[in-house]
């Protein structure tokens, strides 16, 4: 087999076989395949796509070209969730610890933030001596004692993925639904899981800006899980404005916790939290409905079990448990700089792709991925889509280490928002959930 014939038939429109998508994922792994041979197959599928049995044979191979979590053993269901990415974004800190406390068994494997989007390894590496690089015998040692972990992709881990992503960044082809798809669910098959639950995203700060198109990738996202025999269901959520009240590494997981304490204060942030884990109970055979899921995840931050349980593991992780009752203990920023409305009115919207921009020139997250973090900054939102102000009130309140970039993030945050005369109708945070046959 050659790999000039495959890029033919692509190029050509065709479908590849099982045994070629194979060959294709083994060659991205081993290297035999040269990037600029692998660049004109991408470039091919981009343009010509792929159908349902091509991106579900690409997703299982690309899981098999490395090495997988070996979970067998672990007698609950194993599920994990997975969100396409957007601003404020800190679900999961609380999500995972939460479904672990309802008896699952939550081994999720996370990833970094670039560009306006933050990432759950940065936010959890934001407590002081939290560890997310973990071999896989203690990911095992942590999910039998206590069900939950959260923790990086190894090296070894679908290799051809990775060989491959970084190539669609180079060439152009990140957008091709199918090598998005594949993407996603080869790493999640290679978790060893039973069931997964998608968060994808639409609107200013997400990758699927426009719905129609958030929903087509749900539904490929769901269609491919469920060819691998992957239980699945896909809720898309709204990310036109900032999930929650704050943005930023350290400021995150403070919400996260405050959330799991009780704190009813970002009503989006909870709901998402709440849909979320009520379809990964469900999923994973704890209860009959998400409607029950959501009952029983209401019931277990009451209880304070979920707050336990991400205490349980911060401290299984390395990190100072102290984090969850002294915010104290999180990284600060040196400064804060209030922004103010510059007139009176309602907030009409609030753009999360330039709010997650603000919180990029602060130094909350990276525009190359070598760049350094400071955790400590990040922007807390005072008033949001809907809000009455009048002019002079603070807005949000920025928080950075350099005075001139304090005043770049506010002009930036001012472009984020739009006042007007009249309130604007505030968009439900969940949009749809896709979960055929659940």
């Amino acid at each position: 087999m050659r790999f000039l014939d495959l890029i033919v038939k692509k190029r050509e429109a065709l479908s590849h076989t099982a045994e070629e998508i194979r060959f294709i994922a083994r060659s991205a792994a081993d290297g035999t395949a040269p990037d600029y041979q692998l660049a004109s197959w991408l470039m091919a599928v981009a343009l010509n796509g792929m159908d349902t049995a091509e991106t579900v044979a690409m997703t299982r191979e690309m899981a098999a070209s490395g090495s997988r979590l070996r979970l067998k053993g672990l007698r609950s269901p194993k599920i994990d969730k997975h969100s396409t990415g957007g601003v404020g974004d800190g679900v999961s800190i609380a999500l995972a610890p939460l479904a672990a406390a309802a008896g699952l068994v939550v081994p999720m494997m996370s990833g970094r933030g670039l560009g306006h989007t933050g990432g759950t390894l940065d936010k959890l590496e934001a407590i002081p001596g939290f560890k997310v690089g973990l071999p896989e015998r203690r990911i095992k040692r942590q999910l039998e004692a206590i069900g939950v972990c959260m923790f990086a992709a190894t090296k070894d881990l679908a290799p051809a993925d990775r060989k491959l992503y970084r190539l669609r960044d180079a060439t152009g082809t990140v957008e091709s639904l199918p090598l998005i798809v594949s993407s996603i669910l080869s790493k999640k098959l290679a978790e060893d899981l039973d069931a997964l639950v998608l968060d994808v995203k639409t609107g200013s700060g997400a990758f699927f800006t426009e719905y129609a198109r958030a929903e087509v990738g749900a539904q490929a996202l769901v269609a491919t899980a469920r060819g691998l025999g992957l239980k699945a269901a896909a809720i898309i959520t709204s990310m036109d404005q900032p999930l929650g009240r704050f943005v930023g590494n350290a400021l995150e997981v403070r919400q996260a916790v405050e959330v799991l304490q009780g704190e009813t204060t970002a009503p989006d942030y909870l709901e998402c939290l709440l849909v979320l884990g009520g379809w990964m109970l469900k999923l994973g055979g704890a209860v009959r409905t998400a409607d029950e899921g959501r009952e029983r995840c209401e019931g277990l931050i009451r209880s304070g079990a979920a707050f336990r349980r991400f205490k349980e593991m911060v401290r299984f992780q390395g990190g100072d448990p102290k984090v969850a009752d002294d915010f104290g203990t999180l990284p600060k920023a040196s400064s804060s700089l209030p922004v103010r409305a510059p007139r009176s009115g309602f907030v009409r919207g609030l753009s999360a792709r330039t709010v997650g921009h603000a919180a990029l020139l602060l130094g909350a997250g990276r525009a190359r991925m070598e760049d350094d973090l400071d955790y400590g900054a990040g922007i807390r939102m005072e008033k949001k889509t809907g809000d009455r102000v009048r002019k002079g009130d603070v807005v949000a309140t920025l928080y950075g280490s350099s005075a001139s970039g304090l005043r770049e993030a506010a002009k930036k945050y001012l472009e984020a928002l739009e006042l007007g005369a009249r309130p604007a109708k505030v968009q439900t945070v969940v949009r749809k959930i896709l979960c055929p046959a659940a």
